[in-house]
């Protein structure tokens, strides 16, 4: 019998208020039940909200260092159950073991890369105009955060959210993806046995209209981190602006990778199966477009359609696969639509476009990799994100035509050049339009202490990762120090 799983809120697990419950099923076989979760409500987010700013005070007084050492032990249980979690991220969401490991590795580099900013921190000093006085800035906690997560890095993307929002003194309610409870209540287990006090962190599972929007709402929430679509993002800064709430949003993205004439095509290659195909296109950095050079298109193409052909569709969990199903349903239907429309538009279809349904796929939500060729930077497939395995294929004549192209969309998240021309790798550094760049690597390889986010439509200008994320999560407090012993009236004073 399947699990029946629990939200955790102040401190213990518990069902939600109204009773209901939602399945989670693998999708390599949908027949499979993965466990139930609480489909919860606003009672619920009220009670998890309320248990937070309980012990909000209580928490941002430990010392930063202190709340990092608990971050540490998370990191050195991660790594103690590295294994079992990939495989039920595998189990729950379809890519690869390989790729599930690299998503909780992540986890564990985002934790210690925490627990060392526990000691840092850091304000600023600034020398003071007028005499006998001291002037410095310090960071100090927002208050309670909402997080909300994708599912397509069910451990990654959280840990991202949550550790720096630990470490710099806030109280926590998260809400996992639907198609990922598990993996994210596997890391709500790892947090209470490394020892963070009750209420710190609180678990509250179901969807976007239940949980996601009455958090996003919620008076005594003071931030909400969100990943998702650009769609999404837009409906929770318009209902966060009631309260006037710090909100960062990390969005869709068409990420584009260039190859010039006098790239390493075989370098270019792999970067492109990676960028396009891994975890089955579904990241908001996959390459979604392939930029060619005229030069060397026919030939690369050609080369491209009988690599992805070669590729192996199957269960996560087997060792020879290399591409795992879709997340679900949903995901299946929005493919197959954008592979309609490309046709429709008059792309060539030259592999893929049908779902794969051999042997013990027929149960699974399983997409052949699918490239489209003759595409125009106008078509639908060049211009929206379809968070599949669809390929969009450009054909260019120079490098500017191709920064022209890569730029010709309203987001820019992620993008990739391949070239040996220094030169060029520095022109394509300074006008693509995006918040990531690649030299010669594919569009996807983010690591946890840089910097992660985009323009445009990607996001509202915040960055996860990095020291970026820790000014997101805290509130600047400038103080000045007068010991002069008598009234300093700045400007007055000083003219």
């Amino acid at each position: 019998m399947a699990r029946a799983f629990q939200n955790y809120i102040a401190g213990a697990w518990t069902n939600a208020a109204n009773g209901k419950t939602f399945e989670n099923r693998n999708p390599a076989n949908w027949n499979e039940v993965l466990g139930t979760f609480p489909n919860s409500d606003k009672a619920d987010v009220s009670r998890a909200v309320e248990a937070a700013s309980a012990v909000f005070n209580e928490w941002r007084l430990t010392p930063a260092p202190k709340r990092g050492d608990i971050l540490k032990r998370v990191g050195d249980l991660m790594t103690q159950h590295k294994e079992s979690i990939a495989r039920e991220m595998t189990r729950e969401m379809g890519k690869v073991l390989v790729e599930t490991r690299g998503d909780v590795q992540e986890g564990i580099d985002t934790a210690y890369y925490a627990a060392s900013e526990g000691r840092r921190l850091f304000g600023h000093t600034a020398p003071s105009e007028l005499r006998n006085k001291f002037n410095m800035s310090i960071q100090v906690p927002i208050g309670v955060a909402g997080v909300i997560t994708p599912w397509n890095f069910p451990m990654a993307i959280p840990t991202w959210k949550i550790f720096p929002a630990l470490v710099c003194g806030n109280a926590i309610v998260f809400k996992p993806a639907t198609d990922t409870p598990a993996t994210g209540t596997r890391l709500v287990e790892l947090l209470v046995e490394a020892g963070l006090p009750a209420g710190v962190i609180n678990l509250v599972h179901g969807g976007g209209t239940g949980v996601g929007m009455p958090l996003v709402e919620h008076p005594k929430v003071r931030a909400i981190s969100f990943t998702g679509s650009t769609q999404v993002g837009k409906t929770i800064s318009a209902a966060a602006t009631n309260t006037l709430k710090r909100v960062s949003l990390e969005l869709g993205g068409k990420n584009a990778q260039i190859v010039m004439a006098d790239a390493d095509v075989d370098l270019a290659m792999e970067g492109v199966l990676w960028g396009a195909f891994g975890t089955t296109g579904q990241r908001c950095t996959a390459t979604s477009r392939l930029i060619l050079h005229e030069k060397i298109h026919d030939s690369f193409l050609s080369a491209l359609i009988k690599r992805a052909e070669k590729l192996r569709l199957g269960d996560g969990l087997e060792a020879n696969t290399e591409i795992g199903p879709l997340v679900n349903q949903s995901q299946v239907d929005t493919v197959e639509s954008y592979v309609k429309i490309g046709k429709d538009e008059g792309a060539k279809l030259e592999t893929g476009g049908e779902r794969y349904t051999e042997g013990a796929c027929k149960n699974g939500f399983f997409y052949r990799p699918t490239i489209f060729s003759g595409v125009k930077p106008d078509m639908r497939i060049a211009k929206e994100e379809i968070f599949g395995p669809v390929l969009s294929v450009i054909k260019i004549k120079s490098l500017d035509e191709a920064i022209a192209v890569l730029n010709d969309t309203r987001y820019g998240l992620s993008s990739s050049i391949y070239t040996r021309d220094v030169n060029a790798a520095f022109r394509a550094i300074r006008d693509i339009e995006a918040g990531i760049t690649y030299i010669n690597g594919p569009t996807i390889g983010a690591e946890a202490h840089m910097p992660f986010g985009g323009v445009k439509e990607t996001g509202n200008g915040h960055r996860e990762g990095g020291w970026q994320v820790y000014e997101f999560f805290t509130e600047t407090k400038t103080v000045y120090v007068d010991y002069s012993g008598r009234l300093q009236r700045a400007q007055i004073d000083n003219q």
